[in-house]
């Protein structure tokens, strides 16, 4: 008895992946940029009304390849517009998409793996552990989803999705070649047609992979900071360990410096109450930001259960975004978008089980934290 061989998903191949599919189907190149249209700008899954494909090809499309969507779980949309899905992956686990409506555009949060590795202690998906990379089509799918939900099919719609970051679930760099294939098919003019000004990928700081995204993408960059000095940045975000912000700095410099025009990187600030909001820190944030040309964009923390950690009052949030604006930097808060459907930046999965028993961990450490800074001020006992 012999296996089946597997299908293709052609929902997952990329420009270049897709006219090699062809090839080895002995089919011209165009054919490709055909069936990107079809699946990419008219949603269409089913090769038999393909018509402008001989009935031939379609039964051997048929007998080779598939396109396979993923498999919606959950819908939902919040007071303020903002939509989430829940999309559950082959073994079981789930990944979240948000799309977030404003005036001029439209902004949909795409996730790239299941779970995180990098363990940030104030982003609940890092939670949960890490479990694995998403594959094209599953990253791609989620565009797809968004897209095709409320958008008429056609190569001239009106398209509601007008941006795109990797800033959902995981470190983009950390699935290199899967979020780059995903992010050509975003920008190519057969599939999604998005410009490079449009697709931002957001880093915790995996710097020799930004290095190498300098070398195959110009993308936009954002950067997720989150501290000012390697001290608590190694506390809230622990890759700062591997790679601290001297570098962090420096790999920020060497992929602007990449770009065929003059972009500013987005660096992006979690403020939690008495963690990272002192003046002390916008001071010393100011300094660092000097040395790279960026917009810093402010979040206020989004509460989720057992985080330990409090959303700074508005007065603390404006003074320190007016010291940033004295000094020059251009800044911007986050507006908390989708919250009542735990839809905003850090919350996503928010309410999934704990595999890794973080959770646990950050009340301990925050317990001790508080315990020793209570000795500190009580001075020694006796």
């Amino acid at each position: 008895m012999t296996d089946t061989p597997e299908k293709i998903n052609l929902l997952g191949l990329s420009p270049a992946k897709m006219e090699a599919f062809f090839a080895d189907l002995g089919e011209k190149r165009f054919r490709a940029q055909q069936m990107l249209k079809w699946i990419h700008q008219l949603g269409e899954a089913d090769f038999e009304k393909m018509t402008n494909m001989g009935k031939g090809l379609r039964a051997k499309l048929a007998e080779v390849s598939e396109i396979r969507l993923p498999e919606v779980v959950y819908h939902d949309v919040s007071k303020d517009g903002t939509q989430k899905w829940v999309m559950r992956m082959p073994g079981g686990s789930s990944i979240e998409t948000v799309y977030i409506p404003e005036k001029e555009r439209g902004t949909l949060c795409v996730s790239s793996q299941i779970g995180c590795a990098l363990d940030c202690s104030f982003c609940s998906t890092g939670k949960q552990g890490f479990n694995r990379d998403l594959s094209v089509a599953e990253i791609i799918g989620q565009v797809f989803v968004a897209a095709m939900s409320f958008d008429k099919p056609g190569e001239r719609r009106e398209r509601k999705i007008t941006n795109v970051v990797m800033m959902g679930m995981g470190e983009p760099l950390l699935n290199f070649d899967n979020v780059v294939d995903s992010m050509n098919l975003m920008m190519d003019d057969n599939a999604y047609g998005l410009s490079k000004r449009r697709v931002t990928l957001s880093t915790s700081g995996v710097v020799p992979m930004m290095d190498k995204l300098g070398d195959v993408t110009d993308v936009s960059l954002a950067v997720s900071l989150h501290a000012p000095n390697d001290e608590l940045r190694n506390k809230l975000v622990p890759i700062n360990k591997k790679y601290p912000l001297k570098e962090l700095i420096a790999a920020t410099n060497r992929y602007l410096s990449k770009l065929p025009d003059r972009r500013k990187a987005t660096i992006e600030y979690t403020m939690m109450e008495g963690v990272n909001d002192e003046m002390e820190h916008a001071v010393e944030l100011s300094d660092l930001m000097k040395q790279v040309p960026c917009k810093i964009n402010l979040i206020p923390f989004n509460p989720f259960p057992n985080s330990g950690y409090k959303r700074p009052s508005n007065n603390r949030l404006y003074r320190f975004r007016d010291y940033l604006v004295n000094q020059g930097h251009i800044v911007t808060i986050r507006s908390t978008r989708g919250d009542d459907i735990d839809a905003a930046c850090g919350q996503l999965v928010g309410r999934v089980e704990d595999r890794t028993r973080r959770s646990e961990r950050y009340i301990n450490a925050i317990q001790l934290d508080n315990i020793d800074s209570e000795q500190t001020q009580e001075g020694p006992s006796l």
